[in-house]
């Protein structure tokens, strides 16, 4: 009886379990067919909404017109750099990436819907009327920018040489808003510059992540080098105000200072998004003291050298909270030789740390004043965090394993270096981390 009992239950527990399989398989069958029909449906929507805008719109309206711009709605509902490129701003995208451009000089985002000013790139017409980190475009021309999408933002203020753009600005302190007339010019973004400090200690400044970032960095330091007999006592790394660029540049920046293990890593839905990179042993600087220079300007591939030599316990990191651009975009050529922006994945930082809508902690903080008018703040505000769909945190539940010729033009002149309050701070902590290596600490 026993035995029969038991043959009977392990078929009865075999027939449910079979039951049970086929009922998920079933279940999950009209799960992806309810998803499909959804998806049908909802094409099918878009579809009769173009046909209706077609046939009874006030005005007849270019179909191509309105594919374009219900591509851009779809891609600003997802996040703040997701964006669609048409042929001509496709086009633009990759000269930016080369460091040639005509227009203003101005990077910029979108927050509450206004077109704001992340930081105006040194040495463009932009910088040199003094439109400033935070400033609020109004208008461009005669446009109002309320709603006006980044893209078409920057086709507007881009043109040729020589021609003139009006731009409106709102900023604290105005009384009422401010028209700047700026002349267009060809934007030559020197990603790279160099400046020698005190003896043995040396200043460069990389404003941007372009194709030729890490050639002109490895000129530089050949050329701090040179200039110090090969003996390099520090070295201070500006990012202040770079909003990023070229992911790939920005991990060969870090491996000129990291011996080895992992810069940076990326996660993502589909297998190419995850990537791993680490160092190479290929330009390894001398162990010198460093200390980098952020603020909230300092976004994406700025915070991923940040983050990398802040990990590796390579450099100290000064300055006040980075933006918190934590997220890769990748570039995606269409047929129509127009171009999808889209966010493939979120970046980690050696330790398992994202950054993303919070940012790079110095391990010394020190606000922007202004040597002579020491109540002069920092004025940059605007971080990821605070722009409209934007990816929430996510850290890492584990820490991952992981010769040039030529002479850079100095940057800044001696009276802007002694007039720089963090960059002061930076050069004072060099000079008592020298001191301090002869102090005798024995009793």
């Amino acid at each position: 009886m026993f035995r029969g009992s038991k043959r009977r239950k392990l078929v009865l527990a075999v027939v449910t379990l079979t039951v049970l399989g086929i009922l998920m398989g079933v279940g999950f069958q009209r799960r992806c067919a309810a998803e499909a029909a959804n998806d049908y449906d909802s094409i099918e929507l878009f579809t009769d909404v173009l046909a209706i805008v077609k046939k009874s719109y006030v005005e007849e309206v270019d179909t191509k017109k309105l594919i374009y711009g219900a591509i851009n709605g779809m891609l600003a509902s997802l996040d703040p750099h997701s964006s669609f490129m048409p042929p001509d701003m496709y086009k633009e995208m990759k000269i930016d990436t080369r460091g040639s451009f005509g227009g203003l000089g101005i990077e910029i985002t979108i927050k509450d819907g206004i077109l704001t000013v992340i930081s105006p790139i040194e040495d463009t017409p932009a910088f040199k009327a003094g439109i400033k980190p935070g400033d609020q475009i109004l208008k461009i021309d005669d446009h109002w920018t309320k709603d006006m999408s980044i893209m078409d933002a920057v086709k507007r203020m881009r043109g040729p040489k020589g021609t003139k753009v009006t731009i409106t600005v709102t900023r604290e302190g105005f009384d009422k808003p401010k028209d700047f007339t700026l002349t267009r010019d060809t934007i030559q973004v020197k990603s790279v510059k160099y400046k020698p400090l005190d003896n043995g200690y040396g200043y460069i400044r990389i404003s941007q992540f372009q194709e030729k970032t890490d050639e002109d960095l490895t000129k530089a330091l050949e050329q701090m080098k040179k200039d110090n007999n090969g003996n390099v006592r520090g070295l201070v790394l500006d990012l202040r105000n770079d909003p990023g660029g070229l992911l790939d540049q920005a991990v060969k920046v870090a491996d000129h200072f990291i011996s080895d293990g992992l810069i940076v890593y990326t996660e993502g839905r589909e297998k190419d998004s995850k990537m791993r990179f680490s160092a190479t042993h290929d330009n390894e600087e001398p162990n010198y003291p460093m200390v980098v220079l952020i603020n909230s300007g300092s976004a994406s591939a700025s915070e991923i050298v940040a983050g990398a030599l802040q990990d590796h316990k390579r450099a100290v990191i000064m300055g006040t909270q980075s933006f918190g651009k934590g997220s890769v975009q990748t570039i995606i050529p269409l047929p129509d030789d127009s171009g999808l922006r889209l966010t493939t994945a979120r970046y980690y930082t050696p330790n398992g740390r994202s950054i993303q809508a919070k940012g790079i902690t110095p391990d010394i903080v020190v606000d922007q004043l202004e040597l002579t008018t020491p109540e002069k703040k920092d004025v940059m505000h605007i971080r990821e965090k605070d722009l409209e769909n934007h990816f929430e945190n996510q850290d890492a539940t584990q820490s991952a394993d992981g010769k040039a010729k030529g002479k850079l033009p100095n940057y800044k002149t001696d009276a802007q270096l002694k007039g720089d309050y963090q960059l002061m701070r930076a050069l004072d902590l060099l000079k008592a981390w020298e001191i301090m290596k002869g102090v005798d600490t024995g009793h």
